[in-house]
């Protein structure tokens, strides 16, 4: 999850990118001018920035330029526009701008620009999420979570008592995975999410319309979702759709 700042003075698409980034989890804040972004910028230090060029009472580009000589272009800035020349996207990306967006943005473009951003923008390597360990059959009583990277040295283990008081799923040998809870929580959800979703993957065979009636999300998120996560639909594809 990343704090998000959308500036643009057409209402329409402030909303549709706050939905949009709202539905990929990120906590997003609006501003419909330059000054609403500047104290937005001063109040919430913003992830990640995008900034339309044309707006009423200082374009974008201008903004961009005052962040960069105050020393405040400290996070990554996507510039949009439905207007802008090459000249002027290759302008903000020479003052430090990391990508341009053309109006209207495809969906596939903003979730790819905003990951590339908040990738960049990592000032700290985050620790990869462990490798899940999967207990299965007799072992299903408790299980070993997965090694934590807290500390300098080795990694610490846990333990942990699970109680099947009904199937885990309808998967060979009762799959059960367990994780770290010593993970930052963008890891820890992640590894979450991998797992709920691959557990109904698997118990759905590989069906994505009752994956998405399990989960209670439209079929478009949920390619989305998965795509993000890394996990592979088309491996648990047993009865087809």
């Amino acid at each position: 999850m990343a704090n998000i700042l959308v500036v643009d003075d057409e209402m329409g698409i402030r909303e549709l990118l706050s939905e949009i980034l709202g539905d990929e989890g990120h906590v997003v804040q609006l501003a419909e001018n330059a000054q609403q972004a500047r104290q937005a910028r001063h109040e919430a230090r913003p992830d990640l920035v995008l900034l339309d060029i044309w707006m009423p009472d200082t374009d974008g580009v201008t903004l961009l330029k005052e962040w960069q000589r105050d020393g405040l272009l400290t996070m990554p800035v996507i510039m949009m526009s439905g207007h802008a020349t090459i000249d002027t996207a290759v302008e903000a990306t020479r003052i430090g701008a990391l990508n341009f967006l053309e109006k209207p943005i495809a969906l596939q473009k903003l979730l790819k620009a905003v990951q590339q951003g908040l990738t960049r923008s990592a000032e700290t390597p985050r620790p990869a999420i462990p490798a899940l360990r999967v207990i299965t059959g007799d072992n299903l009583g408790t299980a070993t979570a997965a090694p934590s990277l807290s500390g300098a040295g080795a990694p610490s283990y846990e333990t942990r008592q699970f109680t099947a008081a009904q199937p885990v799923a309808a998967a060979p040998a009762n799959q059960f995975a367990s994780l770290s809870f010593d993970l930052p929580l963008r890891e820890a959800r992640d590894a979450f999410e991998r797992i709920y979703f691959e557990y109904h993957l698997h118990r759905e065979g590989g069906s994505m319309t009752r994956v998405a009636e399990k989960t209670g999300l439209e079929r478009t998120h949920l390619y989305r979702k998965l795509k993000q996560l890394g996990v592979e639909s088309m491996k648990y594809a047993k009865r087809g759709e």
